[in-house]
């Protein structure tokens, strides 16, 4: 063998002996999956937020929503409450969505419509469909168990954990599969693309800007993607403040009719 050849060799071994210890240094799949859900909505005991959206379809047409959200998760990694609610533009204002996330089973939601004065119940079949006319889903809005998939992390490098996940019960999602990149000092998502049963991507998730805020890395801007049909929807928070000592009975049915506007307001509005 020339030099030049051994030279090859030994450069390539050396390339994977480094790639097989970064490996083995990392965490296995489902720590760092518990991790990524902990770090993207449990941060702090609660938490408050206004969100601006801005739906474009395909044509490149455009459509705006505003609202206010309200968490409360009275243990890490546990059971959880989320109130949306919609104060801007006019034919949405005051609709509200509210959640309780089951980490045992599937979770309760609820919908007020107000011109209709009618609460509607969110069927577990209808978490993956769209969530006020946006790209984003109802169970974006508090996030997917990690035990509804099987979970594999395929890639490592100086900047994310690249892993491939594939749902337990395939018949009840639209994707075969997806794959996410955490950032490996936040362990926030910072993107996520889901692909069909012919590997064609077809909704893509893109983390667009994180701020520190409380002492918790978190996420002020994003864009989602539908990759089939076109069009993307993106979302701005802004106004995020945490642990603000949210009682339970803010996330009650009752709230979904009547609001709780003290902990709506923003600090000093």
């Amino acid at each position: 063998m020339s030099l030049p050849d051994t030279l090859k060799m030994f450069t390539a071994v050396a390339a994977l002996s480094v790639a097989a210890s970064v490996c083995a240094q990392a965490p296995d799949a489902d720590t760092i999956v518990e991790r990524a859900n902990l770090a993207a909505y449990y941060a702090g005991a609660d938490g408050r937020s206004e969100a601006r959206m801005r739906i474009f379809d395909a044509q490149g047409n455009e459509q705006r929503r505003q609202f206010t959200v309200l968490r409360r998760n009275p243990t890490p990694a546990g059971d959880q409450q989320f109130l949306v609610v919609f104060s801007q533009p006019a034919d949405v204002r005051g609709t509200t969505f509210l959640v309780h996330k089951n980490v045992g089973g599937d979770d309760d939601r609820w919908l007020y419509l107000p011109g209709l004065d009618l609460v509607k119940r969110i069927a577990a079949g209808d978490k993956r469909t769209s969530f006020v006319g946006s790209h984003y889903y109802y169970e974006d809005v508090s996030g997917r168990r990690p035990d509804e998939d099987h979970h594999e992390l395929v890639g490592t490098d100086d900047e994310h954990f690249q892993l491939r996940h594939r749902p337990v019960d395939p018949s009840s999602v639209e994707f075969a599969e997806y794959t996410t990149w955490i950032d490996r000092e936040t362990w926030l998502p910072m993107r996520i693309e889901y692909r069909d049963a012919s590997g064609r991507p077809i909704r893509r998730v893109e983390v667009q800007k994180v701020e520190t805020i409380g002492g918790h890395p978190t996420v002020t801007a994003s864009r989602i993607s539908d990759l089939v049909g076109g069009g993307h929807t993106d979302m701005q928070f802004r106004f995020i403040d945490y642990d603000l000592g949210l009682p339970d009975g803010v996330f009650t049915e009752r709230a979904l009719r009547n609001p709780p506007a003290d902990w709506l307001e923003r600090p000093g509005s």
